[in-house]
């Protein structure tokens, strides 16, 4: 017959299962964005925050979207970074669907208009009310740093 286990047991067990769960999702809108986003996920590794990584369209699955950013926090999540191309949607999506911090980063690609201005401009352009960090275009490694800061908060 197994010792029942000290609150103190518990609580480390606890603790240890908790050390694992993400503190930050990072989003992309498609696979072709993921050798741009690496970076988020590298500066993470490199300061040891436990994130995950997923590939989501705010066009083409924007019910996906809506599910992940609405239980993201209840799932343990502090900070989203999302990445997007051309008319950039997806952190404006994200941010729409939950309280938590989300950074956009907007990056560029061949069917951006004026070199990546236009997701600048969609990420940068948010309504009163649904705020989104923005980092410089293409800089997923910034997006990973603001969010370390944002944790240490």
């Amino acid at each position: 017959m197994a010792t029942p286990m000290t609150s103190t047991e518990v609580e480390a067990e606890h603790e240890r299962i908790d050390a694992d769960r993400p503190l930050v999702g990072i989003l992309m809108g498609s696979q072709g964005d993921m050798e741009l986003m690496q970076s988020a996920a590298d500066e993470l590794g490199k300061r040891g925050i436990p994130h995950e990584v997923h590939v989501m369209s705010a066009h083409r699955d924007p019910a996906k979207v809506a599910e992940y950013a609405s239980n993201a926090q209840m799932r343990g999540l502090r900070v989203i970074i999302a990445g997007a191309g051309i008319s950039a949607a997806l952190p404006g999506a994200v941010a729409a669907h939950t309280d938590l911090p989300v950074v956009g980063v907007p990056l560029s690609g061949r069917l951006t208009a004026a070199g990546g201005l236009d997701s600048i401009l969609s990420i940068v352009q948010m309504p009163p009310g649904v705020p989104v960090a923005c980092v410089g275009l293409n800089n997923a490694r910034n997006a990973a740093i603001l969010a370390a800061q944002i944790i240490a908060a």
